[in-house]
């Protein structure tokens, strides 16, 4: 039998790979104890580091010690030329390569959410299943900034972290971030956003895994997820309930907005008492992807 007649059909047969894509000002490595867990349990999981972040993240000279606060909002930055785009290209290369070995599952946190949609779209034939974990999922609305502008945001502590940033996106082309900043109310803000139940312990080694830049024309780029290719996927959304960044309302309206959207593909729904941040090897969030792999 001929390899162009058992490739697809085989790979069909085998057991699926999870693809995971980050958020903003963030790598691979927030995923890695739930990578970590998931490979023990014997399932394949990779965690993407998205251009411009994990091994290719940039770290501006004025963000070291000692810091340079006025250098730091003007020292240019690379990721000022991505685009989602490039975000796209990049993790489609990383689907079609895992399905050469089986079904894929792609899965997107917070604003990888914005990702996991535009490449439903570009490619839903190699996708067997999207996840959204607290995940901008954008459907009615062209991106994820017209959603914070929505009442369901109106109790997003987005403010808090923004309260670190120190240049203006719309002249750097990239939102920086400064997450060795020593002012306290900076780190409280980014505890009560992404961390509530963390210890202060715990929220200096999420700072020390933050990533000072990210790309500013994301959240502008078109993020909708189209019915006839996106919307024919099966989907997974696990609302985080205690996420004080993405509000459970805006959660929720991400759902009821897929859901309408595609009536015959409903949304399956998981609710986990969590923060933004997980951490995403917490015993609830392993047993759901766990299980998304015996489907």
């Amino acid at each position: 039998m001929s390899t162009s007649m058992t490739t697809t059909h085989d790979a069909d047969r085998r057991p699926p790979t999870l693809v995971l894509v980050h958020g903003t000002n963030s790598s691979s490595v927030l995923a890695s104890g739930l990578i970590g867990e998931l490979t023990l349990r014997g399932h394949r999981c990779v965690g993407v580091d998205l251009p411009g972040h994990g091994r290719q993240g940039f770290y501006p000279r004025s963000y070291q010690a000692p810091q340079d606060i006025e250098v730091l909002a003007t020292e240019p930055s690379p990721l000022s030329k991505i685009t989602i785009d490039d975000y796209v290209e990049h993790v489609v290369d990383v689907v079609r390569r895992a399905r050469r070995h089986g079904p894929v599952i792609l899965a997107g946190m917070s604003q990888g959410g914005v990702t996991v949609s535009r490449v439903g779209n570009a490619v839903p034939d190699l996708l067997e299943r999207v996840v959204y974990v607290a995940a901008y999922c954008c459907v009615d609305l062209p991106n994820l900034t017209a959603y914070l502008e929505t009442p369901e945001n109106g109790d997003s502590l987005l403010p808090r972290v923004t309260a670190a940033m120190v240049a203006d996106p719309a002249v750097l082309g990239a939102s920086r971030l400064n997450w060795r900043s020593a002012d306290p109310v900076v780190f409280q803000g980014v505890k009560e956003a992404l961390a509530g139940d963390f210890t202060d312990e715990e929220v200096g080694r999420l700072l020390n895994m933050l990533e000072p830049d990210e790309s500013a024309s994301i959240p502008l780029a078109e993020a909708r997820g189209e019915a006839h290719t996106w919307g024919r996927i099966p989907r997974t959304y696990v609302r985080l309930t205690q996420d004080r960044l993405i509000p459970p309302a805006l959660q929720d309206r991400f759902i009821e907005e897929a859901d309408r959207l595609t009536p015959d593909n409903p949304t399956d729904v998981r609710s986990v008492a969590a923060p933004h941040v997980g951490p995403f090897d917490r015993p609830e969030l392993v047993e759901i992807f766990a299980g998304l792999f015996r489907r």
